[in-house]
């Protein structure tokens, strides 16, 4: 931990060089400009204030206000563009600072006796906090490795003391150089006199920054500014969090990673406890008894439940009302855990659809659960999208903190679990395939219950020819990049090829960013991939409206699929896009040309 703290407070220090933070710089400098000595220091403590509370606690608040994430960096750029204004009108600047400086007045006598004389050390000092509240609010996105994963712990919950003391150390080495920064710009304001005779004016220019500031972060404006300066300067900022790479740093965070859950108390029903699937799985539809079916646990979002034994006294999580296991005694349910941007998961959709028409009425349910493989898939919006248009009709749960996939262990997309009447798992599945042995488990669970039920609606599985397997475009789960460039994570970097790529090898050419769980170019780039197959999907997540995608498959425009017309794709959403479709199966060279924020995820294949 010791080494964790000492890092941390390192990193805060460095932050100040970062290129995300120089779109925010003039906020920094406006606290030095006007509005007391103590101005300063009040922004100090509002700064240390929100970052650290709303580092520890923003998914709480969401999930307990149902608010969306972008809601409080929307709160900071009201509070950004209201005092640039303050600032701005001499009125204004006045009434509030008297306001503002009556209130710290308060706290710093409170307790002494009445009428006490007032301390003017702590005049500016309750402006200074409404600045380093806003302050604090978009900081966040500027961490690096040490803050980001205190950062994914308080995403699923795991927050603990070693959370909170690394936190403010990052923040108290942050306070430094922005102490500094605002000092020095007084100090100078002081000493330069034509600069003081025109203090007031000086106000005014820095409302007038903060206003344009804000409606630029307001806007997305300093996400492309930032980009734009690492693709003049792909090296600027690339050593700052260097220092939190080494080898003692990276044990210190492996060692604060939550183990995975093995035990959970579920609510509900009594036995519905954690389920491990034996090593080998069932086969040719013949029954087993493995346990009872893990309650639904996840707090997620729940879609598609209406006409369906609800949960009872339970309110709507989302757009339906949640299911549980337990009030589905007496129907057979199949679990389906699943992910939009999973082309395997896709396949599966349709045969899902034809179960669910033909056996509903009998007594089946099928729920997916949603477990999402990338982040834009946590998106409720992308996720209620993703429903309609691939047409999935049966309950859906989104799982964003993978709860109920620890209740299953699961290691599968997609996975099918079959629970009879009585919720015990009595088949399991994993992967594509095997759809009219899945539909004759259904058949015998429900004539189990007592219906009536014959033929068989699941069509055979269409032969996938793929000789290539799924490849993924970030460093987490990357393989096959062929560089004459050493890759660097999430850096801007130059790269060019290091050959012509063999099957399931890859290369970037140009400007790109390779992140843990994607590459993106920072204006333009190249991107090369051999494969083996008919088919080749792409999982593309879109930052900035405009973006464009030319496909070539060897050296020739692609033909049109249902994404790509005249070799052109210009992807909207965040989602899996079809950018290949052959007639038959074989070797290629797949190139793309890829202009605009545009994140790269992961190829598939088929």
């Amino acid at each position: 931990m010791i080494v964790l703290l000492g890092f941390a407070f390192l990193s805060g220090v460095v932050t100040i060089l970062s290129p995300c933070i120089l779109p925010v710089l003039p906020i920094v400098l406006s606290g030095g400009v006007g509005g007391g000595r103590a101005r300063p220091f009040g922004v100090l403590v509002g700064f240390i204030v929100s970052f650290t509370v709303f580092t520890l606690t923003l998914s709480a608040i969401v999930q307990a206000l149902g608010i969306p994430v972008d809601a409080m960096r929307i709160v900071a750029v009201v509070l950004i563009v209201l005092f640039g204004i303050v600032m701005l009108v001499p009125a204004l600047r006045d009434r509030f600072e008297i306001i503002a400086s009556r209130i710290a007045r308060r706290g710093a006598t409170s307790g002494g006796a009445a009428g006490a004389p007032a301390k003017t050390g702590w005049s500016g000092f309750g402006s200074g906090i409404v600045v380093g509240l806003s302050l604090g609010l978009i900081w966040t996105p500027c961490v690096g490795p040490i803050m980001a994963s205190v950062i994914s712990l308080a995403l699923t919950q795991h927050v603990d003391g070693g959370s909170l003391f690394i936190t403010l150390a990052y923040t108290l080495g942050t306070s430094i150089p922005m102490l500094g920064v605002m000092l020095g710009g007084r100090a100078l304001l002081n000493r330069v006199p034509a600069l003081t005779r025109n203090a007031a004016r000086i106000q005014q220019v820095f409302g007038v920054l903060m206003i344009v500031v804000g409606v630029a972060i307001g806007l997305g404006w300093d996400r492309r500014f930032q980009a734009a300066v690492l693709a003049a300067f792909p090296n600027y900022g690339s050593g700052l969090t260097a220092l939190e790479k080494v080898q003692p740093v990276q044990s210190a965070l492996r060692a604060r990673q939550p183990a995975p859950s093995m035990t959970m108390t579920m609510q509900g029903t009594a036995g519905a406890g954690v389920f491990h699937a034996p090593e080998t799985p069932p086969e040719n539809a013949v029954l087993g008894d493995y346990g009872p079916a893990p309650e639904f646990v996840t707090s997620g979002n729940w879609f598609n439940t209406e006409g369906i034994a609800a949960a009872s006294g339970q309110m709507a999580q989302g757009s339906s009302l949640p299911l549980s296991l337990a009030a589905l005694r007496g129907k057979v349910v199949v679990v389906d855990f699943w992910t939009y941007s999973c082309v395997n998961c896709v396949r599966t959709l349709p045969y899902l659809r034809a179960w669910y028409d033909a056996y509903r009425d009998k007594g089946l349910v099928i729920v997916g659960v949603h477990t999402p493989e990338f982040e834009f898939e946590k998106d409720t919006a992308n996720v209620a999208r993703a429903i309609r248009d691939l047409r999935v009709s049966w309950p859906v749960v989104q799982d964003n903190q993978y709860a109920q996939w620890n209740a299953y262990s699961n290691q599968y997309w997609p996975a099918h679990y079959f629970i009879d009447a009585k919720g015990r798992v009595r088949y399991f599945h994993f992967g594509e395939g095997d759809y009219d042995v899945g539909e004759k488990v259904i058949q015998e669970l429900l004539a189990e219950s007592g219906a009536q039920v014959g033929g068989i609606v699941s069509k055979p599985a269409p032969a996938i020819d793929a000789g290539t397997p799924e490849t993924y475009l970030g460093y987490g789960r990357g393989k096959g990049f062929a560089s004459a460039v050493a890759p660097v994570g999430d850096a801007v970097v130059d790269y060019t090829p290091a050959h012509v790529p063999v099957n399931g090898e890859w290369n970037l050419a140009g400007k790109w960013t390779i992140t843990q769980q994607y590459s993106i170019p920072a204006i333009s780039g190249t991107l090369q991939l051999a494969f083996d197959a008919k088919n080749v999907f792409l999982v593309i997540e879109p930052q900035a409206p405009g973006g464009t995608i030319s496909v070539f498959v060897d050296d020739k425009p692609g033909a049109d699929t249902v994404d790509v017309k005249k070799g052109l794709l210009a992807p909207v959403e965040s989602r899996m896009y079809q950018v290949v479709g052959l007639s038959t199966p074989g070797p290629h060279n797949l190139r793309l040309e890829v202009k605009g924020q545009l994140r790269l995820f992961a190829f598939t294949f088929g």
